[in-house]
């Protein structure tokens, strides 16, 4: 088990700072901890992970308490509801043959990837980036054969997240009768960053974005596009203590008091008329 813990750094008295509008008391400071939960049996189609997750939680004594941010990676989530494909069943159309011919791929790979996919954005020296039937823009639809058994085996998305996401809530609400939020993360990577991050794709008890538009900043400024994705920085941040090897499939972060409420995933996702690059 991994813990960390985030400690703001303004005092524990009462501070003020001076701006044009008058006097202004700092905020409390916000203690955070984000710890692993490991130690989950293999998960298989049909398993319920609220079951799941709560009894690995207790029995590293970090229960899960009311107000958790809860996080789960997409691969466990994929497993349970039986979203993983043996590519000896998968038969390449003629376009996926040509694909995988022309970009150096296995056929059957680039087969599953299509049929996951709205749109092919871009293919370049054998990657794939692609529109998922959610929106997502990420590299083969997510389609991806780490963290599952065999090697002719590959995870697909799960078809709704947030529903995904929904039913770890309810789930945790009827056993234990606290309310939770849940996030749902797939690692991703960024347009013109090297690197991958966790993001959400699937979210249940939250706003994903916090809206700052209409407020001020310490000077006085009206801040007028500024909206962050919460449930991004959320998954983020349990990504430090999941890893991507180490057999951790969840998260709790305790201490943050993210904006409640029942958002879903696709406040997340740019719209057309909004993307520069399209």
């Amino acid at each position: 088990m991994y813990k960390l813990e985030y400690h703001s750094l303004q005092s524990t008295g009462r501070l003020y700072y001076l701006t044009k509008l008058g006097v202004r008391q700092i905020p409390s400071p916000q203690n955070i901890q984000i710890i692993s939960i490991g130690g989950l049996p293999e998960v298989r189609a049909g398993d319920e992970l609220g079951p799941l997750i709560i009894e690995a939680a207790r029995r590293q004594s970090t229960p899960i308490e009311n107000s958790d941010v809860l996080l789960v990676t997409q691969k466990v989530v994929s497993k349970a509801e039986g979203q993983v494909l043996n590519l000896s069943d998968v038969t390449p159309s003629p376009l996926a043959l040509q694909i995988a011919s022309e970009h150096q791929r296995d056929p059957r790979h680039t087969e599953v990837i299509l049929r996951e996919s709205k749109r092919i954005v871009r293919m370049d020296r054998g990657v794939i980036i692609a529109e998922t039937q959610h929106g997502f823009t990420c590299a083969n639809a997510g389609v991806d054969a780490s963290n599952v058994p065999g090697t002719e085996t590959v995870s697909l998305l799960p078809k709704h997240p947030d529903v995904s996401a929904q039913r770890i809530k309810t789930h945790i609400l009827d056993t234990l009768s606290i309310e939770v939020a849940v996030i749902i993360s797939d690692t991703f990577g960024r347009p013109w960053r090297e690197g991958a991050v966790n993001i959400a794709i699937g979210v249940a008890g939250l706003n994903p974005l916090q809206d700052y538009r209409g407020q001020e900043d310490p000077y006085g400024y009206p801040l007028r596009t500024t909206t962050i994705a919460v449930a991004d920085e959320l998954a983020a941040a349990g990504e430090l203590v999941m890893g991507k090897v180490d057999r951790v499939p969840a998260a709790l972060i305790k201490g943050y008091h993210y904006p409640k409420g029942h958002g879903d995933i696709k406040s997340l996702v740019r719209t057309p008329e909004r993307d520069l690059f399209r």
